[in-house]
């Protein structure tokens, strides 16, 4: 194991990737455990069990002891995954088709509920003296990804959504889970409450960074491995931090431009380099890039407070900021 290195996160994100396809097992019946081991097996970056992994260990635990909690958190981003695809009617994840479009909308369903299940079932398998703690991060944690996803889709149709309206919601939808990865690595690990506050704030604005970078890669990537249709944001009408910082800037033919992108109403693919080079011109390219660089450096200091060997954190922190550029 080589602290601050890509390698340490393979070595974690492959440790966490084989016990999860042991977790449904031959589980039936297969109409159900079907889906489940296909999601399980669809692989994914596991930023988020990392993360935690990553920081039990910083303080001093063993992976071994963090590992039903990362899992819980992984199967729990999967969850919101499966149920946020039916709602937002994707055919697609991560090259493969969805559940729903795979199987059927209530297969997903049920798909969603039984990843949710699994995911309780292995916080309970922690020490019965982190029990009570654990239980309530994962709980309230679940409560906040929801809330996070009701305002999306509250945003798709309400106006005067603004940039910081829309962060609010990253807090949530985004924000919650990798907080909750930190901060429950960090119980896991052995550290004092009074780490939670710094670990906290760390991946709240991890969180928001990592957001803007996906809305900032969705318009300007040319890496094979971000996998989307570029600019399938806006041509979705999608309310994104790009796009609400172009309405807020943007006047005369600009703003009519942006004005005039709604859910589900966007531009079309042959419109989207001009775009781009509108965005550009009001600045809210390099705006984005300076939110994520400023957010980052906030997650970094954060983790610099704490009394723990946070290099490695530090580094995956890094390295979410600068991801596929």
């Amino acid at each position: 194991m080589i602290f601050g290195t890509q390698l340490y996160v393979k070595e974690l994100a492959a440790y966490v990737s084989v016990h999860l396809k042991e977790l449904a097992g031959e589980r039936s019946p297969a109409q159900l455990y079907d889906p489940v081991r296909y999601v399980l097996q669809s692989g994914g970056k596991r930023l988020r069990p990392v993360l935690l992994l990553m920081t039990a260990e910083a303080f001093g635990g063993s992976r071994e002891r963090a590992l039903p909690l990362a899992l819980a958190v992984e199967l729990v981003h999967n969850f919101s995954l499966v149920h946020d695809d039916i709602m937002d009617h994707a055919v697609s994840r991560r090259g493969q088709p969805t559940v729903h479009a795979a199987w059927s909308p209530e297969t997903a369903l049920l798909c969603g509920d039984v990843l949710l299940g699994m995911a309780a079932e292995q916080v309970a398998l922690v020490e019965a003296g982190e029990l009570r703690a654990h239980t309530l991060w994962f709980s309230r944690t679940i409560g906040a990804l929801c809330e996070g996803q009701t305002l999306d889709k509250h945003f798709e149709e309400a106006s005067g959504v603004t940039t910081a309206d829309y962060l609010d919601m990253i807090d949530l939808k985004t924000g919650a889970l990798i907080t909750a990865s930190l901060v429950m690595g960090s119980i896991a690990g052995g550290a004092t409450q009074e780490s939670e506050c710094s670990l906290s704030a760390a991946g709240r604005a991890m969180g928001r960074a990592f957001q803007i970078q996906d809305d900032l890669l969705d318009l300007t990537s040319n890496d094979p491995r971000w996998g989307k249709v570029i600019g399938s944001d806006l041509m979705e009408g999608k309310k994104t931090f790009l796009l609400l910082e172009a309405q807020s800037r943007a006047m005369g033919a600009e703003q009519a431009f942006f004005g005039s992108l709604r859910q589900g109403a966007g531009l079309h693919k042959d419109q989207i380099a001009e775009a781009r080079d509108h965005m550009a011109a009001l600045g809210v390219l390099d705006a984005a890039r300076e939110a994520i660089a400023s957010y980052t450096a906030q997650a970094m200091q954060h983790l610099q407070d704490l009394a723990a060997n946070t290099v490695a954190l530090q580094s995956l922190v890094r390295q979410m900021a600068v991801r596929m550029h």
